[in-house]
């Protein structure tokens, strides 16, 4: 049955920094499953290729940012150019949509960005291998309308070198898992970030188990067993935070 259509007609955009074509546009596609948005409503800025343009914040709907290679905790000298400069882009644009209370969504790399404007520590203290992990809502989590119908623990896709250390006061808790305490949060009422991916189904992250084997995520030898983590368990609930989102604000 498909869904609805949204309402509305001002586009979403979608902040991605994947180089590699398969990978990315496998990324775009899950977007626009989940979210249930048409290609001329969900526009996708590549920011590994692009420098961000600039956006008319009340002409959007929402601002989505897809996950990343780039590790916000990597020393400066080890950063690329490219990896400064977003990252330079992403704090500028995080200044205006933060204090104006913007609806955005970031998965994944979210984390770093938005933890990384809020001052928070970010390090390997909480990094998770890629694979299958239980997360639980917190009291906040299962009142807060973004998570609406989600089970109170649900599994989800994870693979992260980093993670928020703690989350500063001026964000809300909305989930966590026990090897990784901050997995969704939320700054004001339309900010939100999340360390697991609510956008990758299970054909998804093996695409980017392949794409990325040798970028330090698994040991050369332990191919096999992260394909096998990812499908400890069906992974089923977590696309439904995207269309909530879609729905929440388009217009």
């Amino acid at each position: 049955m498909t869904a609805p259509a949204l309402p509305g007609t001002r586009p979403f955009v979608l902040l991605a920094t994947r180089a590699q074509d398969g990978p990315a546009d496998e990324e775009y596609a899950l977007f626009l499953r989940y979210t249930g948005l048409p290609p001329e409503r969900l526009r996708r800025v590549r920011l590994e290729r692009d420098c961000l343009p600039d956006l008319d914040l009340d002409e959007l709907s929402g601002i989505l940012v897809g996950g990343s290679p780039f590790n916000a905790s990597d020393p400066v000298a080890r950063k690329s150019e490219v990896q400064r400069r977003v990252e330079s882009e992403m704090a500028s644009l995080l200044e205006d949509v933060v204090a104006r209370d913007v609806p955005f969504l970031g998965a994944c790399y979210g984390v770093g960005t938005v933890g990384t404007h809020l001052g928070a520590p970010i390090d390997g203290t909480f990094a998770e291998p890629i694979s299958v992990v239980d997360v639980s809502l917190t009291a906040a989590g299962r009142e807060d309308p973004l998570l609406a119908g989600m089970p109170p623990t649900f599994p989800a896709f994870v693979g992260h070198k980093e993670a928020i250390a703690a989350l500063p006061s001026a964000a809300t808790l909305l989930a966590s898992s026990p090897t990784c305490p901050v997995q969704m949060f939320r700054v004001g009422r339309n900010v939100y970030a999340t360390q697991f991916h609510p956008e990758l189904d299970l054909d998804g992250i093996v695409t980017r188990i392949y794409a990325y084997a040798s970028f330090g995520y698994f040991a050369a030898d332990e191919l096999d067993l992260t394909l096998a983590a990812v499908r400890r368990a069906a992974v089923t609930h977590t696309g439904r935070i995207l269309r909530r989102f879609a729905e929440r604000y388009a217009r």
